[in-house]
């Protein structure tokens, strides 16, 4: 009978993972990962950030079935959370808080290319206590990159322009991400490193061959952001290509990764050469 019943009990914990039956996220690309690998009912909170469409990586009415929150230290210990899941740029003074009130904590830094996306979908899954999830996710993100790469076409030199004329430049997940595209980044024509600011003037003197355009209405399908919309910008329309890009396709490794391979190819496939 003891046997037996060791045998049930081994049975039992190979079923139903250790998992961290509170989670709480305060960033919203975590929040996305979660979506995917952890059970609704484990999830605590969510980060504000993804109950705001113009933040959010999810669908708002998904982030809206769960409880918001700020990250403040007083939130998150009255949340009463079995792990918290963050970024690194989480204040040091609720890093100490939650560590000194004995609250687990896991810090993900944000992802610069597709290797440390993996990392990080591994990571937040082991914490959800679902690591084959994560396999999962991990498989169907790879096989979404093999679908959307362009072999066979030259190389088109493009440029992630959004809004205020930030610019995405090279050493960035969103880089890998135009790179398997068929692309090559145009920001080191203007000395950016991994992110920075392109002017206009500099734009019209030193024109890609594509600008990706995000920027608030973007996400809706139009350029309404005032830069996009300059008469300068618009003159080069006969010289260049210029293409609406989803903002929020750019912000998130993980589950976004999806999306916006499909979104980029589809536009190199668009491409006339």
């Amino acid at each position: 009978m003891h046997r037996g019943l060791a045998i049930l009990l081994a049975l039992m914990a190979l079923a139903s993972p250790a998992t961290a039956r509170r989670i709480v996220s305060t960033n919203p690309c975590v929040d996305a990962i979660l979506m995917q690998v952890a059970d609704p009912a484990d999830i605590a909170a969510i980060s504000n950030y993804s109950r705001d469409p113009r933040s959010s990586s999810i669908p708002t009415t998904q982030a809206g079935r769960f409880r918001g929150t700020s990250g403040s230290a007083e939130e998150l210990v009255a949340l009463k959370p079995d792990i918290v899941i963050a970024d690194t740029l989480m204040p040091p003074a609720t890093v100490q808080a939650l560590k000194r009130l004995g609250v687990p904590l896991l810090q993900l830094p944000v992802p610069e290319n597709l290797s440390q996306s993996r990392t990080q979908i591994a990571k937040v899954a082991a914490a959800a206590g679902y690591p084959q999830r994560g396999n999962t996710l991990n498989r169907r993100i790879a096989d979404a990159i093999a679908k959307g790469r362009i072999v066979g076409k030259p190389p088109v030199s493009a440029l992630i322009w959004q809004g205020s004329g930030l610019v995405l430049g090279t050493g960035t997940l969103a880089d890998a991400l135009i790179r398997n595209a068929g692309f090559v980044n145009h920001s080191p024509a203007y000395g950016i490193g991994q992110w920075g600011v392109v002017s206009v003037e500099a734009l019209v003197a030193h024109p890609p061959a594509l600008i990706l355009m995000g920027g608030a209405d973007a996400d809706a399908g139009s350029a309404g952001d005032r830069m996009l919309n300059h008469p300068a910008l618009r003159a080069l329309k006969g010289r260049i290509a210029l293409r609406p890009f989803p903002s929020r396709l750019f912000r998130c490794g993980g589950p976004s990764i999806i999306a916006a391979t499909a979104a980029l190819a589809d536009v190199r496939r668009r491409l006339p050469r």
